[in-house]
């Protein structure tokens, strides 16, 4: 069997169903086996990082790692934001990158490249990976194409890179079905006796609290997840990452905690006793600067499958060292026979925290569309979507602070890589990979970074509802230049400018409106689901001087937020 045709036989078996590709001439064997054998569909977008992000939300969302190429040389760097966003989000990819021919390769030679297009991709990816992969023997492709998906998928998900010189594209190897054999992943869950531990300290606290962080959903444990939560009835708050963990009318969820989070979200967690941390680092962008405070007098007990991020920032947390899946079942199990009580007293305090600070009325002092209120009334005409695929900016936090979603939709964003121009191409592959219609949810700047894959869903016709909140500006890094830089906004604002979206759109032959009425929410997005099966994109004109609140105000307890309370210094981050 040709190498090529191998490797799309492979593709198939292992669950693959869409190839994001731009086409260049050392991956043009593979492209060309995967269209000969029709079992999978290749999807050519317009820039390799389309084809990274629209992989990563698909490795999010069926947990089959996303699957992305690209040429060598500009080809296979494009893609290297896309592998970061995998990387530090926990999403299992497999990138393949066409290579020249072995004998185009500068090994050792004193010289900066031999081959055209030729490009040490290998080295260059290998901090953002699970690793990277060069085949130079045509005999090694059978188990390194296994080992990288197993790698993928094993342990914490993240992604693989495989780089394959033309020639070991078209080389002849035996094939036996070893090769397509799956290797055995076992997980185990942490013994009993620190289970019971861990339960007994919940049953013992007065206000407990779940931090529920990206590794639930990583490990695939959102359902084992949810039936924990309601055997144990116990509120849950929330990282970005984490904002579809529990559906918006869940009697226990709380809420956005961190930089950005709802404030009676960061109040809870202020006032709770015990954490029991569920898959998430406890970054800064989580716990604040502060770090002495987030941990306090409270017991937290800390899940995490990498030791590493225990007690790393945050001090004297118990660890438990744990994938997730395995953990929750054995937690239901032991949960399950014992008798537990809602603390009906620490929820009502939650509630009244809720009902002091509702996020529509962080809303300061601006003319116009209120944009915390404009994330529930999408949420009222979406229910269709089977997910949110939002970029990076001020918007991102007004969604993860007010988007109402239902127990199956799913929340798509780059959180650790925080790269903006995420959202347009995940919705690709979050479309593609669920078959239903998308909300996209960027900011002006954000969505020039991709646009060009409006062509994409244009061409293919995919059902992708686009919501462009237009204030003209780089919100969140003009917010921080008013804070710290004396209002002065260059690039944000001033120098920077953007197009008015519904034409762009009229230019890729899909239909748009602009609102800029609050008291139009209704027809506009009436308008934006008249066909739930075609793209549309609805731009929202939004005031240039809307600030982004609650926020952390930086080197304060994560309960001191803006703008009531001013920030210390500069943040770091």
């Amino acid at each position: 069997m040709i190498v090529s045709d191998f490797i799309a036989d492979f593709l198939h078996k292992q669950g693959v169903i869409h190839v994001y590709e731009v086409i260049g001439g050392m991956i043009t064997r593979i492209v060309d086996s995967i269209h000969r054998q029709g079992k999978i569909q290749l999807i050519s977008v317009h820039h390799e990082q389309a084809a990274a992000f629209a992989a990563d939300a698909t490795g999010r969302l069926t947990g089959i790692p996303g699957v992305a190429m690209a040429t060598s040389g500009p080809g296979a760097t494009n893609l290297l934001t896309g592998i970061g966003s995998c990387y530090f989000d926990s999403v299992p990819a497999v990138f393949i990158t066409g290579q020249v021919n072995r004998s185009e390769l500068k090994g050792d030679r004193q010289i900066r490249q031999l081959g055209f297009q030729e490009l040490d991709i290998v080295t260059m990816a290998r901090p953002i990976t699970k690793a990277t992969l060069q085949i130079n023997d045509p005999s090694q492709v059978p188990t390194v194409m296994q080992q990288a998906f197993s790698l993928s998928r094993s342990g914490r998900p993240g992604p693989v890179l495989v780089d394959i010189p033309m020639d070991v594209q078209g080389a002849n190897i035996n094939v036996n079905n070893r090769a397509y054999l799956e290797e055995d992943d076992s997980l185990s869950a942490p013994g009993s006796e620190l289970l019971e531990k861990i339960l007994n300290s919940i049953r013992l606290a007065k206000r407990p609290l779940v931090l529920a962080g990206r590794g639930v959903s990583s490990a695939q444990a959102t359902d084992m997840f949810r039936r924990f939560i309601d055997i144990v009835q116990i509120p849950v708050v929330h990282t970005l990452l984490a904002t579809d963990v529990l559906p918006y009318q869940h009697p226990l969820r709380v809420g956005l905690i961190g930089t950005y989070g709802n404030r009676y979200s960061n109040l809870a967690v202020g006032e709770s006793d015990f954490l029991l941390v569920l898959g998430s680092r406890l970054d800064i962008r989580q716990t604040g600067a502060d770090t002495a405070f987030f941990k306090g007098n409270r017991t937290i007990y800390h899940v995490d499958i990498e030791e590493g991020e225990i007690n790393n920032r945050v001090k004297g947390c118990h660890p438990v060292i744990s994938h997730l899946l395995p953990f929750l079942i054995a937690m239901i199990d032991h949960a399950s026979q014992m008798d537990w009580q809602k603390p009906r007293e620490w929820i009502g305090k939650i509630g009244d925290l809720r009902e002091e600070w509702p996020d529509i009325r962080e809303f300061q002092g601006t003319k116009g569309i209120n944009p915390n209120l404009l994330m529930h009334e999408l949420s009222r005409y979406s229910k269709e979507a089977g997910a949110y695929s939002v970029d990076v900016g001020n918007h991102q936090m007004w969604a993860a602070q007010s988007l109402e979603l239902e127990a199956q939709q799913r929340f798509l964003t780059s959180a650790g890589m925080g790269s903006m121009g995420f959202a347009l191409p995940a919705a690709v592959g979050a479309s593609l990979a669920t078959g239903k219609p998308v909300v996209m949810i960027a900011g002006d700047g954000g969505m020039q970074l991709n646009i060009q894959e409006l062509e994409t869903i244009s061409n293919r016709n995919l059902p992708i509802k686009m919501v462009v909140l237009n204030n003209k500006s780089l919100g969140m890094v003009r917010q921080f230049q008013q804070s710290y830089f004396s209002a002065r906004y260059p690039s944000t604002y001033w120098g920077y400018s953007a197009p008015d979206f519904a034409d762009v759109a009229g230019a890729y032959r899909i239909k748009s409106y602009t609102l800029t009425n609050p008291q139009d929410f209704g027809l506009a997005l009436e308008k934006m689901w008249e066909s739930p099966e075609t793209p549309y994109l609805l731009q929202v004109s939004i005031e240039m001087s809307i600030n982004l609140y609650p926020k952390i105000a930086f080197g304060h307890p994560m309960t001191a937020m803006e703008p009531f309370v001013k920030p210390l210094e500069m943040e770091g981050t």
